[in-house]
């Protein structure tokens, strides 16, 4: 279960620039850092391997899993804790908005949802092995990458009742997004995005991508996905699907997240212990 993730959050009254939160498993850190300079602004040491993280711009609260124990800590946009919760070990997949928070069991194959002082509201069974977890732009919507069932989950938010189980068209969805009113997943060893319509529960269409596919993003217009094995981002067009190019961003790319003005994508590379910023017309490294 290692990873590399970031998000990018927009400014913020505290703080005068826009942020990336990149953590550092094998480095037990969270790092903020100024997406204009590139330079790290904060950093704290987090116990654990912390691997998932996600902000909340409702609460201005930056949320992190250390994947070794399960710990949810709940830091400010300083990165000074507020908070923890012991979820157990397995707990692993973390998408926070309105104060609400869902995280996803990786052994125990559920997810629960979390109220802002981190006490469960609900839990719903999953697919074997569930990984990413994404909530949709009207917060009415979640869904996990299930990743050793093949599959997605869709729920009710609210009340965490099943809405559909739709199989991915590659193996192992692993990231997944929503966009645009469809799911989108990174299946990491089918070497494909699927693309999934959460009303009706039905696989739409599918991408072809780089070797060992992680994360999905978009941005002006076009989607990004990290190729691990491959060092790339795959880009290519939402509505056709097609392919558009593959960019070189570093040595295993994993997390991904759109900048906040939509003008490209900053992406984490694992092994170049990285983080690029791709430009989304150019495709070119600007920092």
């Amino acid at each position: 279960m290692r990873a590399a993730w970031l998000v990018l959050w927009l400014a913020a009254p505290v703080q005068a620039a826009d942020l990336a939160f990149v953590t550092a498993q094998n480095g037990d850190a969270v790092a903020a850092v100024d997406l204009a300079t590139g330079a790290v602004v904060a950093q704290t040491d987090l116990p654990d391997a912390p691997a998932p993280v996600a902000y909340d711009p409702a609460t201005g609260r930056v949320h992190v899993i250390a994947a070794d124990t399960g710990r949810l800590h709940v830091l400010d946009e300083g990165l000074a804790p507020l908070a923890q919760a012991d979820l157990g070990p397995g707990a692993f997949g973390l998408a926070a908005a309105g104060g609400a928070v869902f995280v996803t069991h990786w052994f125990d194959a559920r997810l629960t949802r979390l109220d802002a002082a981190l006490r469960p509201v609900w839990t719903a069974p999953t697919g074997a092995a569930p990984a990413g977890v994404a909530l949709s732009a009207d917060g009415l919507t979640v869904a996990t990458a299930d990743r050793d069932a093949d599959q997605v989950s869709i729920f009710d938010a609210t009340t965490g009742a099943l809405r559909h189980r739709v199989a991915t068209a590659g193996a192992h969805p692993f990231g997944i997004t929503f966009h645009d009113g469809r799911i989108y997943t990174a299946d990491v060893q089918g070497d494909r995005v699927s693309v999934i319509d959460p009303v009706r529960g039905v696989l739409t269409g599918s991408v072809a991508t780089g070797s060992h596919p992680y994360a999905v993003a978009f941005a002006a217009g076009r989607g990004f996905v990290t190729d691990q094995y491959d060092g790339t981002v795959t880009v290519f067009d939402p509505v056709t699907l097609e392919v558009l190019a593959t960019a070189p961003v570093g040595d295993y790319p994993e997390g991904i997240a759109p900048l906040p003005d939509g003008s490209g994508v900053a992406v984490a590379n694992w092994e170049s212990d990285s983080l690029v910023v791709l430009d989304a017309a150019s495709l070119s490294v600007t920092r």
